[in-house]
């Protein structure tokens, strides 16, 4: 059986309001008032140093529009993706519209930053390899020395980032979500990847309970292989049923299946 589960909706209704227009033609679940939540299934990465897919970007139809200056670009263009950035969400017509910054602790995370706070049209940051609740306190302090209300979405990416994932959850209200990046975990901890994935399924029951025990969202990993839809579809069904709301996705062909895996369910 499908599964999906919405988390309530806990920033101020001033950006609740912008989201309603997504959520009016569903069909409410029992005790949830989706007047005041937004889904957010397919998180779709967009490179913003390549003007051709941001462009591109334009047609999706990807809950979440997440322009990327971390993996996605060269350490040689990320100067030139951040110039871009700022054009790029004012001229999205996404519903939700993010930027995934690089991490902190890679020096280039404040930068990134001190550039998109100053967008009108930034709705969420996503926040990678996020260790401690101290990660967050440093995002939120840029956040509101802008005066700005911007939900973050906190990437557990590290083994420290699951060890820590509680006070993570409950760092600042403006976690709205928490993502699970296997890559990057694989790497921190030594794990091989194996096509069971049973390997990564205890981070990934970590991230998606905590997530539902703080009412926030849980966003699945990538699947690497996008051209093989099978494997899209066996990770999207299994992360439903693991609790997770939503996945990441890195090509317009994904986007479609993922959220109909994670869409909720139809009126009967």
């Amino acid at each position: 059986m499908m599964l999906f589960r919405t988390q309530l909706f806990k920033r101020p209704l001033s950006l609740c309001a912008r989201y309603k227009s997504n959520v009016s033609s569903l069909t409410p679940l029992p005790g949830l008032d989706l007047s005041h939540e937004r889904l957010r299934r397919a998180v779709f990465y967009v490179p913003c140093s390549d003007e051709r897919k941001i462009l591109k970007s334009h047609t999706s139809r990807a809950d979440c529009i997440m322009f990327d200056l971390e993996d996605g670009v060269s350490f040689n263009r990320k100067s030139h993706a951040r110039s871009l950035v700022l054009q790029a969400l004012a001229e999205s017509p996404a519903g939700e519209r993010g930027v995934r910054i690089n991490a902190l602790a890679s020096g280039l995370g404040l930068d990134d930053l001190a550039t998109i706070v100053q967008s009108t049209q930034l709705d969420v940051i996503m926040v990678p390899k996020v260790e401690s609740a101290q990660d967050v306190h440093d995002v939120v302090r840029v956040i509101e020395e802008a005066k700005k209300e911007v939900r973050v979405i906190a990437g557990i990416e590290t083994a420290k980032g699951v060890v820590n994932v509680r006070e993570i959850a409950e760092a600042h209200p403006f976690v709205d979500a928490l993502l699970f990046a296997a890559e990057d975990y694989c790497a921190d901890t030594g794990i091989t990847r194996t096509p069971s994935r049973q390997e990564l399924y205890y981070a990934r029951s970590v991230v998606a309970t905590t997530a539902h025990a703080y009412k926030l969202q849980a966003i699945d990993m990538v699947t690497m292989d996008f051209r093989n839809p099978q494997i899209l579809e066996e990770e999207a069904k299994e992360g439903a049923e693991m609790g997770f709301t939503g996945k990441q996705v890195i090509h317009p062909s994904q986007v479609d299946i993922v959220q109909e895996r994670f869409a909720p369910p139809k009126e009967a």
